[in-house]
């Protein structure tokens, strides 16, 4: 069963994770069906403008957009040999390349947890709205790991200087603060989110479509370099995930119990 549908309502193609139960996190199998669906989805883009999707929405069923990464997919990664990870990191980067560089806008729907790699996901879209109780964090260096996939477009989204604090202190942060870090344009009620995001992308369907993809094909050309992804993130996630650290990290997340590193009492319980 596939972990997501596309749906069309109009001009309006909606592309939806449909995971719950795990909360639509990510995995090896999901990832090649998202990155299949948006292929077809840009190549819609050539047909008849009547019969092509002018805007896409993506979004997610159930209490949380998506917890990141499927823990236990990146688990089974840390044991795999650096070639296995580096063909599984390129798959990743793909994915969100595909969804930056679609001929039309693209609107992120949020709510409940948005972590790791789903930060990804909202900033490679073109915008965001935020459900008033989303919560966001760049958890990966707390199991070890390093947000290297999602950094261009974190980076792009949200600046170097803030991208350097919560992917450095894995903190999570609120849809105020995701709003003024540029993470996300707007907030919304939680029963209101789908309602806003629809009404948002029906005003974006009244611009000239090609308008719309000649914008973001010159936007595209001023700020990413697809050149980067594999000589940078792709080699550093996967020589990332088969180290010690990684799989210290995840590790200790499975048994519930502090990674080795954190031998040093909370910093937000009291001192004795």
């Amino acid at each position: 069963m596939n972990g997501f549908r596309v749906e069309q309502h109009g001009p309006v193609a909606e592309l939806i994770l449909c995971r719950p139960e795990r909360r639509n996190a990510l995995d090896e199998r999901l990832i090649e069906q998202l990155l299949e669906a948006l292929e077809d989805l840009g190549h819609a883009h050539g047909q008849p403008i009547e019969r092509r999707p002018h805007v896409l929405i993506l979004r997610a069923e159930g209490a949380h957009f998506c917890a990141g990464a499927d823990l236990n997919w990146m688990k089974s990664q840390a044991h795999s040999d650096f070639e296995h990870n580096r063909e599984d990191a390129r798959m990743l980067a793909r994915l969100l390349h595909t969804l930056y560089s679609l001929p039309m806008p693209t609107l992120a729907l949020v709510q409940g947890a948005a972590y790791g790699g789903a930060l990804g996901l909202i900033a490679a879209c073109d915008m965001a709205i935020a459900a008033e109780d989303a919560r966001f964090c760049l958890s990966e260096v707390s199991l070890g790991l390093v947000p290297a996939m999602i950094a261009p477009y974190v980076l792009r989204a949200m600046g170097v200087r803030q991208a350097q604090r919560y992917m450095l202190s894995a903190e999570p942060f609120d849809a105020i603060t995701a709003c003024r870090l540029g993470l996300v344009q707007e907030s919304a009620s939680p029963a209101e989110l789908l309602a806003h995001g629809r009404q948002r992308a029906a005003r974006l369907c009244q611009n000239g479509p090609e308008a719309m993809k000649e914008t973001k094909r010159l936007l595209a050309h001023l700020s990413l370099d697809p050149a980067l992804f594999e000589e940078i993130t792709v080699d550093t996630i996967a020589r990332v995930r088969v180290g010690k650290e990684a799989q210290e990290g995840m590790q200790a997340f499975f048994d519930k119990r502090r990674p080795a590193w954190r031998t040093h009492q909370d910093p937000d319980k009291e001192n004795p």
